[in-house]
């Protein structure tokens, strides 16, 4: 499936559904700020350890939160 951009209210939606929230800046700036319930995947990381963090059958909202 192909990403596609989606706002907070789709958000809301797709976590109530069961979705999982990733976020991709670096733990530093995970450990700052992040989505109730977000597991910390840096973006350059993504790929490599999606597959062994994330359950791949339920959808996946990937974010990136830049608090500045």
């Amino acid at each position: 499936m192909m990403p596609k951009a989606v706002d907070r209210r789709e958000v809301m939606a797709l976590r109530e559904a069961g979705a999982q929230l990733v976020e991709v800046l670096s733990r530093e700036e995970y450990e700052l700020e992040y989505l109730p319930g977000a597991v910390s995947l840096p973006l350059r990381e993504l790929g490599g350890r999606a597959r062994v963090i994330l359950d791949l059958s339920r959808p996946v909202v990937v974010y990136c939160h830049n608090h500045q």
